[in-house]
């Protein structure tokens, strides 16, 4: 029994396990697939990745920490609302992440931002 292509719908010749007539064809499907159909999903991974991305480039790539003020991340674009989680401390430190990236907030505006958690129970 014949199959047909996921994308065209078109019949599918060769193997029996294959889904897509084409490489042109697979490659739309998978991008339709994988789109953020939402536009408001789509914007806050936007602002997620943007944010992951200022922090990353605040840390000197020589080290794994900086401290930093507020005032410097709002000027590079960071929006404080976002962040993928949040690790509270054996201490009672409250660390805000952007995936692998994040920042434990310090008196008087100022940041203390990290690359990795290991940091966090120290």
């Amino acid at each position: 029994m014949p199959k047909n292509c996921l994308e065209c719908e078109e019949p599918i010749k060769g193997r029996t396990d294959k889904k897509f007539c084409s490489d042109m064809c697979r490659n739309s499907y998978n991008n339709r697939q994988n789109s953020d159909v939402n536009g408001y999903v789509r914007n806050v991974n936007n602002i997620l990745r943007k944010n992951r991305r200022i922090i990353e480039e605040m840390i000197p790539k020589e080290s794994e920490t900086h401290k930093t003020t507020k005032n410097k991340m709002i000027e590079k674009g960071y929006h404080f609302g976002y962040h993928t989680n949040t690790h509270t401390t054996l201490k009672g430190a409250t660390y805000f992440f952007c995936y692998e990236f994040g920042f434990l907030p310090l008196d008087h505006d100022y940041y203390f931002l990290v690359k990795r958690k290991q940091y966090l129970d120290e």
